[in-house]
């Protein structure tokens, strides 16, 4: 309903400000596409178990050769009696170290375009054959690779129709762009900056009289207006039922997560060298947070399908200009 639309969107901006944990892939994104797409006893069995938080989801569509192009996934699923047998790898899988389900898409019908031709499973990540190899990112996090060797999942965990999973990672990549990348801890990282210019001095001068920081800090303040309007655009188009809208989601993400990588860069450049020291160091700024941050958010620009994947996205829906991939 569109209540609780507005619920969840203030909910989840809430609780990313306070630094809580978020809504999340199983709600955010596992949950929903269950209840479009998928059977009744994938819903009787999964959605309890998500409303209680009782399960942990890792999203496997990046594959070596797949990366922006995710309908280029190579993970071969074939069939084996009940159910399938897929074998290739997935990388960047976010969660997989830890997480109880795997979200992911295989391709069933190799002659099929790619476009087609991709179902999406659900399977248990201690599930045998499956091997996970951590990848330490330079957002001190763990993101990883999996590999997969003759692992067998049974169609009952098939989501949706065969060869149809793109149509439905798409939709999940669309919830994902906005859920995922909340705006309230962009608000807060400039309630912090702000705070440090009006306290803060540079030569004995208080740093607030500093034209160009002035100025710097003014357009900064501006474009988080845009982004915070951006969001609102997606949940007001999300009440109109139906699809995530996709343009929509599209411009949020680009503008959100682009401006966030803004946002880092003109503290460094702003609070100066001291910047540069990590957290927990006595003398840094802000608590340190900027260092990390500047570090965290070129990562944004790329998880949920980079920043160039969502300008084709617009050309492409929005302005009617061709595929150019």
């Amino acid at each position: 309903s569109e209540q609780e639309g507005v619920y969840e969107y203030l909910l989840n901006e809430r609780l990313a400000y306070h630094g809580a944990p978020q809504i999340g892939k199983g709600v955010g994104i596992v949950g929903k596409t269950i209840i479009r797409h998928g059977s009744e006893r994938l819903k009787k069995e999964f959605l309890p178990k998500i409303l209680r938080g009782e399960i942990q989801f890792a999203i496997g569509y990046s594959e070596p050769n797949a990366g922006s192009d995710a309908a280029a996934m190579e993970l071969r699923a074939t069939r084996d009696g009940d159910g399938w047998r897929l074998n290739g790898q997935k990388i960047f899988t976010t969660s997989a170290h830890f997480a109880d389900w795997y979200w992911v898409g295989a391709r069933t019908d190799p002659d099929a375009p790619k476009h087609h031709g991709i179902t999406l499973f659900l399977l248990p990540m201690d599930t045998p054959g499956l091997e996970i190899h951590p990848m330490p990112t330079i957002g001190d996090e763990i993101t990883n690779q999996v590999f997969f060797e003759d692992v067998y999942v049974s169609d009952e965990y098939r989501v949706g129709e065969l060869n149809k999973g793109f149509q439905y990672i798409s939709e999940a990549l669309d919830l994902e762009r906005f859920t995922m990348f909340t705006f309230s801890p962009i608000e807060q990282r400039m309630e912090e900056l702000l705070e440090y210019v009006k306290t803060a001095k540079r030569d004995g001068k208080p740093l607030r009289e500093d034209p160009i920081v002035r100025q710097r800090i003014a357009q900064l303040v501006t474009e988080l207006e845009v982004a915070r309007v951006l969001g609102l655009r997606f949940v007001a188009a999300s009440m109109k039922g139906g699809k995530p809208p996709t343009v929509e989601a599209s411009e949020y993400k680009l503008y959100a997560t682009e401006l966030s990588k803004r946002l880092a860069n003109a503290t460094l450049d702003i609070a100066g060298p001291g910047a540069q020291l990590r957290v927990h160091t006595k003398e840094a700024p802000m608590r340190g947070r900027p260092e990390r941050t500047y570090r965290y958010t070129v990562i944004d620009t790329i998880g949920g399908g980079t920043s160039e994947v969502q300008k084709n996205i617009i050309a492409r829906r929005k302005l009617g200009l061709p595929r150019n991939f």
